[in-house]
């Protein structure tokens, strides 16, 4: 059984753009890797591992 199979969190993400203009960051507004267009949280890449160090399954 993979680790995934432990964890319940969604770690799905949006796709990564090509070029600006790139999505802020819902936590610092600092640019993201992600497209403006995309609809949902997106998270720079700081904030991002922030919040995979504080949502990380422990077991």
């Amino acid at each position: 059984m993979s680790e995934d199979a432990y964890c319940l969190i969604d770690s799905t993400r949006p796709p990564k753009a090509d070029g600006p203009p790139y999505a802020d960051c819902v936590l610092c507004q600092e640019p993201t890797e992600y497209p403006e267009s995309y609809k949902g949280i997106t998270l720079c890449p700081v904030c991002e591992w922030q919040e995979a160090q504080r949502t990380a399954c422990s077991g």
